[in-house]
């Protein structure tokens, strides 16, 4: 059964700074291209930022230039690295497979509360 923790959210002022973790089990995590998504209240949930299995990443436009998303596969972890937040960046981050590639895992996590106050 997956399981997917997400963690290191928290209050934070507008230019500040935060890196996020996912970590996985259940899944031979090595193989699935991953992402990292959020939801504002009231909106959508969103892919933010999604690294391939190799390695290769991409991004919203609402957040190249400042966040970065990194693996390791020995960790079976995924991490979000985040930068430059703006209020706008409020919101509940979630990691799952990278829906591009393949539908994400009905079992969704929790996800980690990421506040930015201006």
């Amino acid at each position: 059964q997956v399981q997917l923790v997400e963690s290191g959210g928290g209050l934070v002022q507008a230019g500040g700074s935060l890196r996020l973790s996912c970590a996985a089990s259940g899944i031979i995590f090595s193989i699935y291209a991953m992402a990292w998504y959020r939801q504002a209240p009231g909106k959508q949930r969103e892919l933010v930022a999604g690294i391939s299995s190799g390695g290769s990443t991409k991004y919203a436009d609402s957040v190249k230039g400042r966040f970065t998303v990194s693996r390791d596969n020995a960790k079976n972890t995924m991490y979000l690295q985040m930068n430059s937040l703006k209020p706008e960046d409020t919101a509940v981050y979630y990691c799952n497979a990278d829906e591009a590639v393949r539908r994400p895992w009905g079992s969704w996590g929790q996800g980690t509360q990421v506040t930015v106050s201006s």
